[in-house]
């Protein structure tokens, strides 16, 4: 019980920082992944850790990279 009530609280919190999730939203997926740890394995548990942070990064590089390459598409006429 306990465990559900520290989820939620982490759940809701941590909804604060992400867009399109509310509070009660949060609080709900702070108390499933409660759940769903529980009955997970070590090796699952690090596996979806990883996958996370490994997405994370991907994500990061993704907002880094410049829209263009720096070259333009279209050359200019000579006049």
């Amino acid at each position: 019980m306990i465990g559900k009530i520290i989820g939620a609280a982490l759940g809701a919190k941590a909804a604060e920082h992400t867009r399109g999730v509310g509070g009660a939203g949060g609080a709900l997926l702070g108390v499933s992944a409660a759940a769903m740890l529980r009955r997970m394995s070590l090796p699952a548990m690090l596996a979806v850790a990883a996958g996370g942070y490994a997405f994370k990064r991907y994500k990061d590089r993704q907002d880094k990279k410049p829209s263009g390459s720096g070259k333009p598409k279209v050359k200019p006429s000579a006049a």
